[in-house]
């Protein structure tokens, strides 16, 4: 796949800002802009500069790579987003022929007013409805779930739901979100928690110039959707990315999005057999990334303490939805609870002059998040290639949702042309539920090639094994 070829555009100021705060936050110490240049016009509809968001978070996931593959600094190749296509891609990139995706959403989960603000449900994992059925009580459709939810104050359903471990987000202002005690911790947390370990054999990886990661063995332990757009990101520069789910587990709105490159497999962790079987994974692994809650790996027996004793050289990427510190630190959250919580759907709705919230066109603090973490694993790649020291990256949906809002607005409010066949790539992907077009790449970086040699496969498709073991 490549990217259009068309004159670069000036940057916009918050597309500049976006690229400077995320390479400082990488450990960054030079202007990221001048190894950067972008293509395309147009703006995602937003009152957030979403267009940029996307742009620059691919653009520094590219440069980071740029870094792994340079022999030195001095010839760290360009990079080049097409800040369309990136548009596109934050929406999804795969076009299904003669088939269609499953619906992104379950029948209740949405947006509900309470009896003193909105209010939104996640009830797309099954026991996630059930927590929230359970609160309700005798809901069976979208308006018996609206009549019962406005029998409730906004904050007082939120906490009952995660009490009785469901999802879901009350909507809050900006200003309330800052003087909230989890919005002032995550305020004080960095974009990226980062911490180098102790050192440990290195698997020497063999890169080649258009695949710099090839022989990089990524274990994915993610969900949806900023974690499996991580490690996405790896796989298309050659990375071997092995994604481990437990028995029935299933996301049909989004794993043939988000699967593409990757091989998956089944293990119930639960189980001493499967345990063991993940060790001897882990052990062999470069890279681990996850998005469960700490206390679930805890529980069992596989914290990070036992990953740094199994293997002190390890890449320990791990993703959180409220932030590391304060009193929400663990719960659980996704892309459209963080916009409500933390201020960004509010502020939509308010300078839309909308009586609806209206978050972001796209789930776009997912998939920023997910491109900062694969940037981090390749900044923790080529520290460990100098020093031979494992790392462990901590994200938060939360940080980025804060990062976003604090962005400064853009001037350019021209909206994106209409997706047009020319902007998906002429490649048939053999995917598991049917033929399928993905878009062209975004991103292209200077003599190396994006793109993926496995189409996407069902979940539970591969055997619990590296390749050639």
């Amino acid at each position: 796949m490549s990217t259009h070829s068309s004159a670069p555009l000036p940057p916009s100021a918050s597309l500049t800002h976006f690229a400077r705060t995320l390479w400082k936050g990488l450990g960054g110490t030079t202007d990221p802009m001048d190894a950067l240049s972008f293509t395309g016009a147009g703006q995602l509809p937003s009152v957030f500069p979403v267009t940029d968001l996307a742009s620059a978070s691919m653009a520094v996931a590219g440069l980071a790579l740029a870094e792994v593959a340079a022999p030195s600094r001095a010839l760290v190749p360009q990079v080049r987003v097409d800040r369309r296509l990136a548009s596109f891609w934050f929406g999804g990139s795969l076009r299904p022929i003669g088939w269609a995706l499953a619906p992104l959403w379950d029948a209740i989960a949405g947006d509900y007013q309470a009896a003193d603000r909105w209010i939104r449900l996640h009830t797309n994992a099954p026991h996630h409805r059930t927590a929230a059925l359970a609160v309700l009580g005798g809901v069976t459709d979208r308006e018996s779930a609206a009549q019962a939810v406005a029998r409730w104050r906004a904050s007082d359903l939120e906490s009952a739901i995660v009490e009785q471990g469901g999802c879901a987000a009350a909507m809050r202002s900006l200003d309330e979100w800052s003087s909230h005690p989890q919005g002032e911790a995550v305020q004080a947390e960095p974009l990226l928690h980062v911490a180098f370990g102790a050192q440990g054999p290195e698997r020497a990886w063999v890169g080649t110039t258009q695949r710099p990661l090839h022989g990089v063995r990524v274990l994915d332990l993610t969900r949806i959707l900023a974690g499996p757009v991580a490690t996405r990101f790896l796989a298309g520069f050659g990375a071997e990315v092995l994604r481990i789910d437990p028995p029935g587990w299933e996301e049909p709105g989004t794993v043939p999005e988000v699967v593409l490159g990757k091989r998956c497999a089944r293990l119930d962790l639960r189980h001493a057999a499967d345990r063991a079987v993940f060790e001897h994974l882990l052990r062999q692994a470069d890279v681990l990334v996850h998005g469960l809650r700490p206390q679930a790996l805890e529980r069992l027996g596989l914290g990070v303490s036992w990953r740094r004793a199994v293997h002190p050289g390890l890449i320990d990427v791990s993703l959180d939805a409220y932030g590391w510190s304060g009193p929400w630190r663990g719960r659980r959250g996704f892309d459209s609870l963080i916009q409500m919580s933390t201020g960004i759907a509010e502020e939509g709705m308010r300078r839309t002059g909308r009586q609806v919230p209206v978050p972001l066109p796209v789930q776009a603090i997912d998939h920023a998040t997910g491109y900062l973490m694969a940037a981090a694993a390749l900044k923790a790649l080529a520290h460990r290639r100098q020093t031979g020291q494992g790392c462990e990256v901590r994200a938060s949906l939360a940080r980025t949702a804060h990062w976003l809002a604090q962005a400064p607005s853009s001037l350019d409010r021209e909206p994106l042309l209409p997706e047009a066949l020319h902007d998906q790539s002429p490649e048939i992907e053999a995917t598991a539920w049917g033929p399928a077009r993905r878009l062209l790449a975004p991103l292209s970086i200077e003599g190396m090639a994006m793109h993926w040699e496995l189409a996407a496969p069902a979940l539970g498709s591969s055997a619990a094994a590296w390749s050639g073991t």
